[in-house]
């Protein structure tokens, strides 16, 4: 497995980890707390998250079996150009710029974390197989629709995208959780 493959297995086992103890110990109440009604709650963060890659799980297997069959073997290192440098830069919390959730990436409010949570786990799951199944592909040549945008890009860039995108979300989430104004952690929910 090449370096880039195995820094991205373990950047999505971190990216695992950090939700777990982000939510842990929480409320239902506290999950879907929002620090005011233009901002997301924690609950919304990861139910983005999920949204975003449960489309790219699909889209990314597609992507692999066309590359298995047409047998892009790898050349070596992958190395970004301007546009992918910019993008994943742009991406990194904490947030440079703010965007505007496309239409069909935007969570609903209110969601238990009973659901998000697990989902969330589940697709970093998927997401790490389908980097396993990537051993031995040309990353810069398996090209990867962007879900929503009539864009292509490389699947070693998709993927630094993905966990860029979740450690942008996941700092937002944080940022929730750290707020001076979020419901206190009582001490029965410490146990």
């Amino acid at each position: 497995m090449t370096s880039q493959l195995a820094r991205l297995q373990s950047e999505l086992a971190a990216l695992k980890a950090e939700a777990s103890a982000l939510v842990s110990g929480l409320r239902e109440s506290q999950f879907n707390w929002r620090p005011d009604q233009q901002k997301w709650s924690m609950a919304e963060c990861l139910l983005h998250l999920n949204i975003v890659a449960d489309r790219y799980v699909r889209t990314i297997e597609t992507a692999l079996e066309g590359a298995k069959a047409r047998h892009f073997v790898a050349r070596g290192i992958v190395v970004h150009g301007f546009l992918g440098k910019w993008i994943l830069a742009n991406t990194e919390p904490p947030p440079k710029r703010r965007y505007r959730s496309p239409r069909g990436f935007t969570p609903s409010y209110g969601q238990p974390i009973t659901a998000v949570l697990p989902t969330f786990l589940h697709l970093q799951d998927q997401l790490t197989l389908q980097i396993e199944q990537a051993k031995g592909l040309d990353l810069g040549r398996v090209r990867v629709p962007a879900p929503g945008l009539p864009l292509r890009f490389n699947l070693l860039l998709t993927l630094e995208w993905i966990t860029a995108h979740e450690r942008r979300h996941l700092w937002q989430a944080r940022q929730v959780r750290e707020n001076p104004a979020f419901p206190p952690v009582q001490r029965d929910q410490i146990a």
